[in-house]
């Protein structure tokens, strides 16, 4: 009974700082606001999320955020300085990523924190969802970016989602 009426909490609370932060405030009545949103959304689109998302290691996901966010800053810098310089530096390169990750939020997060990171873009899936077709700005060593998206992105997605 409870899960029904509040099917994912975890979301609800992220929903509730969102909002928060977007009205750059704590009123009670800004609270409230964030209180019945975060409750109502997860509510109303139960039927459209297709599996039960558990997280497994809450601060590990929150370790990959924070990560995400600095590789973002620093990809900009580096992608400005590429497209800055001389053209004939750039390498670019389409790259497949064979996945180790299965579920479908973990692959959905995967290639969406791929596309996030300028120079970098989640081009294709595979329809047995085996692989992940990756293009890169710029990729001298293409097997040492596919080992830093597994390092980096893709074993604390297995980590928090699968294990």
């Amino acid at each position: 009974m409870r899960r029904r009426l509040f099917p994912h909490p975890v979301l609800s609370g992220v929903l509730l700082v969102l909002w928060l932060l977007l009205v750059n405030g704590v009123s009670p009545g800004q609270v409230a606001a964030g209180v019945v949103l975060g409750w109502a959304i997860p509510l109303l689109t139960q039927a459209f999320w297709p599996e039960a998302v558990r997280l497994r290691r809450p601060l590990t996901l929150l370790r990959l955020l924070l990560r995400v966010l600095g590789d973002i800053v620093r990809a900009s810098v580096q992608v400005a300085v590429l497209i800055l310089g001389p053209q004939r530096r750039l390498r670019p390169a389409f790259i497949a990523l064979p996945l180790q990750v299965r579920s479908d939020l973990a692959i959905s997060l995967l290639a969406n924190i791929i596309s996030l990171t300028p120079g970098t873009v989640s081009a294709w899936l595979t329809p047995d969802r085996r692989t992940l077709w990756v293009h890169a700005l710029h990729a001298p060593d293409p097997q040492a970016l596919l080992a830093q998206i597994r390092q980096r992105y893709e074993a604390p997605l297995q980590e928090v989602f699968e294990s």
